[in-house]
């Protein structure tokens, strides 16, 4: 029998203070905030939620506020007054395809999917409006969100209606582009399953702020990782520094139910798929690796010239040595272990 202690875990009471915290954030993450003394709860988000029209602007508090972040929420519990309408005629398979494409307003077309698909989606991934000046169209009336499609598209006229590109001379530049973006998140994170993922897709001009709605949406414990997309293999020379990739963001349900998913799971089936075999090498699939090194630890033979198959003759770049010896490497080369 193990004696017990005053540190072990079944001497102590639950603690109920933070069990509500944890339920308020799994349901919640929004309404949870920076306190004078930790966790508080955002009374305003609250008087929000339950929709308390009594609310106001109150105290400073740690987080990202914008003018119409109020009206940006509600418009994410705002009921759809739409409908899907299906197209047999324009479809593939009807009878016994298991793919589904809608079109329409994606605000619209989140709300309504909330009723057979919440809760049940494993991974989503979105790739919006960059926010450069010219790539979206901002609304300024959300009252009938399948009409302003239709206009968006082109399939109908504006109606007088004002649309703008979102301009930084409007002086909304971000402001608009956060006020479309903030709804749609809220309804797509309510689609997700307890162990499901969102990858969104973005560039340097929005980063800092949509990583911060996202802290704001899903609760900043519960962000993966900011992954570098290389979008292009040579920079724009128009930019002053060129810019080679953009970012995805990568945000989680709930992190400790995911970090218990991946403890269960064998290597085999968390293993990146990195290998290939491009040059049909009968050994199998292979991956490369970068030939030089630092030059800290590096030895007299690993400053060599290489010649290419093409004839040319190179040497490592400046501040690096090959990795390797050059008895190695022609022993590699030999072997057919040296790729071009």
């Amino acid at each position: 029998m193990q004696k017990l202690t005053a540190h072990d875990p079944e001497t102590k009471t639950p603690d109920l203070v933070a069990d509500n915290v944890a339920k308020l954030r799994a349901l919640f993450p929004e309404l949870l905030t920076e306190g004078q003394d930790g966790v508080a709860v955002n009374l305003d988000v609250l008087k929000q939620l339950v929709g308390d029209k009594t609310v106001t602007d109150a105290e400073e508090k740690y987080g990202l506020n914008w003018h119409g972040k109020r009206r940006a929420r509600q418009l994410a519990l705002t009921p759809s007054t739409g409908t899907l309408r299906p197209c047999p005629e324009d479809s593939v398979d009807w009878d016994t395809t298991q793919n589904l494409m809608i079109e329409g307003d994606n605000l619209e077309v989140l709300k309504l999917l909330q009723k057979s698909y919440a809760g049940k989606v494993k991974l989503i991934y979105i790739d919006p409006p960059y926010n450069t000046g010219k790539d979206f169209v901002y609304p300024d009336n959300f009252q009938d969100n399948i009409k302003n499609y239709l206009e968006l598209t082109g399939q109908t006229g504006e109606g007088g209606k004002k649309l703008s590109s979102n301009t930084e001379a409007s002086g909304r530049f971000h402001t608009d582009w956060l006020n479309m973006m903030y709804p749609r998140l809220k309804l797509a994170r309510n689609l997700l399953r307890e162990d499901g993922v969102i990858f969104v897709t973005i560039d340097d001009s929005e980063t800092s702020n949509l990583r911060l709605i996202l802290d704001d949406v899903f609760g900043a414990e519960n962000f993966a990782a900011s992954i570098a997309w290389k979008k292009r293999s040579s920079p724009d020379a128009r930019d002053t520094i060129g810019s080679v990739h953009d970012w995805i963001l990568c945000y989680v349900k709930s992190a400790e139910l995911i970090k218990a998913a991946i403890g269960k799971m064998p290597l085999s089936e968390l293993r990146v798929e990195a290998y290939s075999n491009p040059d049909n090498d009968s050994r199998g699939d292979w991956a490369s690796v970068d030939m030089t090194g630092m030059t800290g630890r590096a030895t007299k033979d690993q400053y060599f010239a290489v010649t290419l198959p093409s004839g040319r003759v190179i040497s490592p770049p400046e501040g690096r040595s090959w990795g390797l010896a050059e008895k190695t490497f022609h022993e590699l080369r030999a072997d057919n272990r040296i790729w071009f």
